[in-house]
């Protein structure tokens, strides 16, 4: 069983930053693939961006150059560092983990974009 937890997630303006953490309950370094993926509201959820244990990483077309994702070994988390942020960026943003087979989802942190 793996938990993942978010943070990060706020209000911030068009063209500011925000980094997003997610916290692993084991050694990350275990975890095959972690990804970020978002939900606007009347949206489908959708992957924004993918690491796997080998620091192998791909985006969405929409985030790619804005964003980066990176894992801390030390740390057990996952990042999502979101820079020139849009209103469209506006979404719950949500962890997911592959461990042993099965995969694992965060509970999911707010991202507001607005002036």
């Amino acid at each position: 069983q793996v938990q993942v937890v978010e943070s990060g997630g706020g209000l911030v303006q068009p063209g500011g930053s925000l980094r997003l953490s997610c916290v692993t309950s084991v050694n990350i370094s275990s975890i095959n693939i972690m990804g970020w993926y978002r939900q606007a509201p009347g949206k489908q959820r959708e992957v924004v961006a993918v690491i796997t244990s080998r620091d192998h990483t791909t985006y969405a077309d929409s985030v790619r150059g804005r964003f980066t994702v990176s894992r801390d070994n030390t740390k057990n988390t996952m990042y999502l560092k979101m820079n020139s942020l849009k209103p469209e960026d506006t979404a719950v943003y949500y962890c997911h983990a592959l461990w042993s087979l099965k995969y694992y989802w965060g509970q999911g942190t707010q991202v507001t974009v607005s002036s």
